[in-house]
Formats: C-alpha cells, sequence, structure tokens
C-alpha cells in the first residue's frame, strides 16, 4: 500500500519489524516535496518511533489474525492460554504480557493478534473482577475524603481502594489503568 493509504490503528511491516501507526500526519516541507510524519509502535518490543515517509512511497501492510483465548494457568513464568474455537493451547512468556500478568485468573478471555502463527499482541479485557484477600480493617471514625487503602488481591496485585471495602469481597480493577472502579455485587 502507498503510504498516503495509512490509517490510524492498521499494523504495517517496514524493515522486516511490524509496527502499529499511532498517529499520522501530511506535513508540507520548505523544499520538495509532501511527506508523512508517522509515529509508529513497535510490536517487539513496545517503543515509539518517529517515520518519515514519502506520500508516493510503498509500505508493507501486515494482517494480524485475531483470535479469542482463554487464560488457563501459569508455570513460573510460562502462562498457557486456550484458542476458544479450536482447542489448541499455546504457551507465552512473561515479556507477551507485560505488566498484565497480574490482572489474570483463570478462564479469563483474552485477544490474541497473530502474524504468521506467532503471538505478537496479547490484548486484556478493559476490566477485571478480582477477590481482595488482605487489607487493612476501616478505621471508625474516618471520614475524611480520598482516604484510600491498599487492597492484595487474589493475583498478588495490590490497588488503592476505599476505606469501606473488606476482605472477601470482589472489585472491578481497570486494566489499562491498574486502578480500582467499584465493588461487585
Amino acid at each position: 500500500m502507498r503510504a498516503s493509504e495509512m490509517k490510524k490503528g492498521q499494523t504495517v511491516k517496514i524493515d522486516g519489524k511490524l509496527y502499529a501507526i499511532v498517529d499520522y500526519q501530511h506535513v508540507k516541507l520548505g523544499k520538495g516535496g509532501a511527506v508523512y510524519q508517522t509515529k509508529l509502535k513497535s510490536l517487539t518490543d513496545g517503543s515509539i518511533q518517529n517515520v518519515r515517509l514519502r506520500s508516493d512511497e510503498n509500505v508493507e501492510e501486515a494482517y494480524l489474525d485475531k483470535r479469542t483465548y482463554e487464560y488457563l494457568y501459569s508455570s513460573g513464568s510460562e502462562h498457557v492460554l486456550m484458542d476458544t474455537t479450536t482447542y489448541d493451547q499455546i504457551s507465552l512468556d512473561d515479556d507477551a504480557f507485560g505488566d498484565g500478568q497480574k490482572y489474570l485468573k483463570p478462564n479469563t478471555q483474552l485477544q490474541v493478534s497473530m502474524y504468521q502463527g506467532k503471538p505478537v499482541i496479547v490484548t486484556l479485557p478493559n476490566t477485571v473482577d478480582l477477590e481482595i484477600t488482605d487489607t487493612p480493617p476501616e478505621i471508625k471514625g474516618a471520614t475524611a475524603t480520598n482516604q484510600n487503602k491498599p487492597a492484595t488481591l487474589e493475583t498478588g496485585l495490590v490497588v488503592q481502594v476505599p476505606p469501606f471495602v473488606k476482605v472477601g469481597e470482589v472489585i472491578r480493577v481497570d486494566t489499562r489503568t491498574g486502578e480500582y472502579l467499584t465493588r461487585v455485587k
């Protein structure tokens, strides 16, 4: 495809590496022709690079196969996932998840993007419901607003919660920010 046909969110292959297009801008330089100033995110290491492309330059588009997987269990640094349609199992290491492994509990549905049969992006759901295993008790009479306390969840993740939340309750956590959202009834 030509550089002028790029769209945000597309996956492209440049110099043998996979990138997601984060942003691009059509720029007219003082001398010479117009170019596209693109911001690309590497799918292998997550780094952001700025690349200039001429509008008539060809860029190889990479098609990712997105599938739904179910997280089964972890063994050390290996995490086992199962394809929900074919029941095939794959195992990924900690690097594939980044900080996301703190939100994983069995039977969690994940979106895995594959390129040529290899997983490149693991997308967690936006929110997960986790049980609180440890948190200090509520202090009677502490009525000041925004006094949060730490709570350890069933996966080992520690989040700040309001003082009225108790051990054994299930809370909803945003996986993008790592923040407490609400209690789950």
